[in-house]
């Protein structure tokens, strides 16, 4: 099995069934196999059931969507009817309604207020028309949710000695397979749900979207919710660090099932978290992320919400990808759009890691890391290439879960990330956003540095000293006798830097740290330097010499440029001059749908070589081929809505696929089962242009051989 096979969310094993046409936005339903509609409705339905499946452990056979009961109306005595949207039986029984163990009721997203209180009554008499009470010998239907897509609210049904209506109660979470409601108060609980399809992403939006809602603007929102997930993955590492003394894990970021419906349970939660938060910003670990005077100012009612909807999930063994999207779905709400910036989308930052193919030995930069979407994906990368070196046995989910949550693959890769991987970035909040997403996704977030990459190793910024000291230990490592820092020390740089004629660089000490800071003329077909600088540059065309000067000698760099810069006839000596000083590998042109709706700008992907000091020195360049692809497609149309492939009619297509899903039970105790489902398929060129890539090495190389 290949890294690549271990890329992207869900695990899929093929199948050989055909694939087919639907209709138009149609999916279909896993329960029922039938195409449906994908409104909104209906996708939050699949999203429960799949819950269900991958996180609670019930089978797919034992539910039923659209199930009808009769019911007798206390206030009529008449006997009634209603129709529950998802309802689970119990375990190989027969599909009628005494044998019904959980329900749910799905409603439309956008739901008003006075509508979400009557799906709530709803669900109530959904409960109130099956089974009584839970039982060891009738399980019976004592616990229901009601979600419109964005909420979220689960119930119980429990009864009093001597009362004979049923009395239901707000529970922050129902017990899976062969759980008990007394499992999920335990403090000492040791494995958590796994997060299945995109859960983990609404769960982020959900908790930000409340917070918003409740209390505070959108920058408030993003910080407050950050910090809460500090103090839950500080929380999980306890764990590790318990098991290694030999002591007893009990949780502290944990919210009982009924705790958040007594003022008592609020203080009681409220004063968990902030302990922990203080804990983790005094850390040896995590104290550089923090200033120190940060507060969780979160009313007890909204930071108890928020604790209960993430304590369900375990961080640490959730996909890198599932928690990627679900940071950036928050990120990109709120620091990029208030300083108009942009991410890199994750198939174009995956598409560049992959070629380059980074291993555990390479230095890697990226000098404009943003948020450190691509520091995040090398790590990902080499994470997954640590776990097939150690668990060459292994393939599929397990592999996958070693990649997430092996402790000898997570201790060699967060010691390649602080080693190793480094990011730079001008703005201090992208620089803390940065750290944390790296925390979330494996640590090493020490070598994130607020400062100038264009300035560097000149300035005064706050960092500058810092990276100096990290450079020089990696200076002694090559064996550089030189007691000036110099910039060649990186294998890899992976960067998308600012571009754009509105914010030019236009300062003499910085231009003159470049030739292409100068201005250029040609003489008898050949461009040179003249003495004369510019009056400004746009910084794309300064970061391609930048990050070449960061690389060392054979050391490679993927850059997203604006398409000018490899077309415009007036840029010709910048082309001139990267022809001169590099070997360019590849060139991918991208639609203008890749970075809409954030910004409609026509880009390219240029892979570079940084020539040696003697490929320098030859008068006759050698030849050599070079890689070029257009991608037509991205997954996205111009709106940022998914487009999916289709036929040659224009319908779109149906793919089967086999899900692998993963349970651990107390002990961590491993158990796969498969999921077979119907899905559309996201219409992404990009990777072709990888499988088109290792094509092209492979022939090179082969070539190569001949000779």
């Amino acid at each position: 099995m290949s890294v690549d096979e271990l890329e992207g969310g869900d695990n899929q094993v093929e199948s050989s069934e055909e694939v087919f046409a639907s209709g138009e936005n149609t999916l279909v339903c896993i329960l029922s196999g039938k195409p449906m509609k994908a409104t909104p409705k209906e996708k939050t339905l699949q999203m429960v059931a799949r819950s269900l499946s991958g996180e609670y452990g019930f089978r797919v056979e034992d539910m039923e969507r659209d199930f009808k009961v009769a019911y007798l109306d206390p206030n009529t005595g008449k006997t009634r009817r209603m129709t529950l949207s998802l309802v689970v039986f119990g375990e190989n029984l027969e599909h009628v309604q005494e044998n019904i163990i959980r329900t749910a009721m799905i409603l439309p997203d956008k739901t008003k207020a006075t509508d979400k209180k009557n799906g709530i009554n709803l669900l109530y008499d959904a409960l109130g028309s099956v089974a009584g009470e839970q039982s060891e010998e009738n399980p019976g239907c004592a616990f229901g949710l009601w979600t419109n897509g964005s909420e979220l609210y689960y119930v119980q049904k429990r009864y009093e000695e001597h009362e004979p209506d049923p009395i239901f109660e707000e529970i922050s979470d129902f017990p899976g397979k062969d759980e008990s409601l007394e499992d999920l108060d335990r403090p000492d609980r040791q494995m958590l749900r796994i997060a299945a399809g995109e859960s983990l992403l609404s769960t982020f939006k959900r908790c930000h979207d409340y917070i918003y809602g409740n209390q505070g603007k959108v920058k408030t929102a993003f910080w407050e919710l950050l910090y809460i997930i500090f103090c839950k993955i500080y929380d999980e590492r306890r764990r590790e660090i318990c098991q290694k003394n030999g002591e007893t894990f009990r949780r502290r970021f944990w919210v009982g099932v009924k705790e958040r419906n007594t003022q008592e349970g609020l203080s009681r939660i409220e004063e968990r978290i902030r302990g922990l938060f203080e804990e983790v910003k005094q850390s040896d670990e995590y104290s550089d992320v923090f200033s120190g005077n940060e507060t969780i100012s979160l009313n007890d009612r909204v930071l108890a919400y928020i604790a209960g909807e993430m304590s369900r999930y375990s961080f640490l063994d959730a996909s890198v990808d599932a928690k990627g999207m679900a940071y950036e779905a928050i990120v990109s709400n709120t620091l990029k759009q208030e300083r108009g910036q942009f991410f890199t989308p994750r198939n174009i930052v995956r598409l560049m890691v992959q070629m380059m193919d980074p291993a555990e030995k390479h230095y890697v930069l990226d000098p404009a890391c943003g948020s450190g979407g691509f520091l995040v994906m090398v790590l990902d990368h080499v994470r997954r290439k640590i776990a097939r070196h150690l668990y060459p046995e292994e393939t599929g989910i397990l592999l996958s879960d070693r990649a997430n949550s092996d402790p000898a693959v997570l201790a060699r890769a967060k010691k390649y990330a602080q080693d190793k991987l480094f990011g730079i970035d001008f703005d201090d909040d992208l620089k803390k956003a940065a750290r944390m997403n790296m925390v979330m996704s494996g640590d090493g977030h020490g070598n994130i540095f607020c400062l100038n990459s264009l300035q560097y190793p000149d300035g005064a910024d706050k960092d500058l000293d810092e990276l100096k000291e990290c450079l020089r230990e990696r200076q002694a490592g090559l064996g550089t006798k030189s007691p000036e820092i110099s910039l060649g020390y990186f294998d890899f740089v992976f960067t998308n830097p600012p571009f754009g004629a509105k914010i030019p660089i236009d300062d003499p000490e910085i231009l003159k740290n470049y030739d292409l800071g100068y201005r250029w003329s040609k003489l008898d077909g050949k461009w040179r330097k003249t003495g004369d600088l510019q009056s400004s540059q746009p910084p794309e065309i300064l970061f391609i010499e930048r990050c070449f000067q960061f690389l060392r000698e054979g050391g490679k760099m993927a850059i997203v440029l604006p398409d000018g810069i490899l077309g415009n006839p007036d840029l010709e000596y910048v082309r001139y001059w990267i022809l001169q000083n590099t070997k360019v590998l590849a060139s991918i042109d991208l639609p203008v749908e890749a970075f809409l709706p954030q910004v409609g700008v026509q880009a390219s992907l240029l892979f570079l070589q940084r020539k040696t000091y003697e490929e320098k020195l030859m008068t006759t360049p050698a030849e050599y081929d070079v890689f070029m692809a257009i991608a037509e497609k991205v997954g996205k149309d111009r709106r940022g809505n998914p487009i999916y492939v289709r036929d040659e009619d224009g319908a779109e297509l149906v793919f089967p696929k086999v899900i692998e899903e993963l349970r651990k039970d107390a002990n961590g105790n491993r158990k796969t089962k498969e999921l077979k489902i119907y899905e559309r398929q996201i219409d992404d060129d990009l990777p072709k242009v990888l499988t088109k890539w290792k094509d092209f090495l492979h022939l090179s190389s082969k070539d190569r051989r001949l000779e």
